[in-house]
């Protein structure tokens, strides 16, 4: 089922999220609906606190395809060298900023039914992980900024809500 995506302002984007139980029906629902959800945004990746669900699962989704569930992940390690790459988030519709991030992250987790993996990963992979992990401990993109960034970044976000909301208003009293 397709949710709506939680948006900056939401206080569930700062909470840390719940294990689940890894092989349980819930489970399964939720990483459906995470995949359903993702596959009509512009994104690559989603996670449970993004459709409003304080539980320990994302899914990633890259442009080879391969679609991938992350049940209860640890970050089990991360490589020194890092590198800074531009990112956005669902969350955060159209604002982007340079994130430096591990180049390497290494992964445990289960997939959607129950079974266990490790995963080493590298580029635009390993970055969605990170990216994804941080929604699951409370984190966005944007707090890997410095503070007066990450004040502009939220400026920039409410501007562009507010202009969308104009611009639907308008639409709906015929303008």
């Amino acid at each position: 089922m397709v949710r709506d995506v939680v948006l900056l302002g939401s206080d569930i984007l700062e909470k840390t999220s719940n294990p689940v139980e890894v092989s349980s029906d819930e489970t399964r629902r939720l990483v459906e609906d995470l995949f359903d959800t993702l596959e009509t945004c512009p994104g690559i990746g989603l996670a449970g606190p993004q459709i409003g669900v304080l539980k320990r699962v994302f899914v990633i989704k890259l442009d080879d395809g391969v679609r991938r569930a992350f049940v209860n992940p640890q970050i089990t390690g991360t490589s020194p060298e890092t590198v800074q790459y531009e990112e956005g988030c669902l969350s955060i519709p159209d604002v982007w900023c340079n994130v430096v991030r591990p180049v390497r992250v290494s992964v445990f987790a289960y997939d959607e039914n129950g079974k266990p993996f490790n995963l080493d990963a590298d580029g635009i992979l390993a970055r969605c992980i990170q990216h994804e992990y941080d929604h699951l401990e409370g984190r966005l993109f944007i707090d890997h900024t410095a503070s007066e960034e990450r004040e502009r970044l939220v400026r920039r976000f409410e501007k562009k809500q507010l202009l969308r909301s104009k611009s639907r208003r308008g639409k709906r009293h015929g303008s």
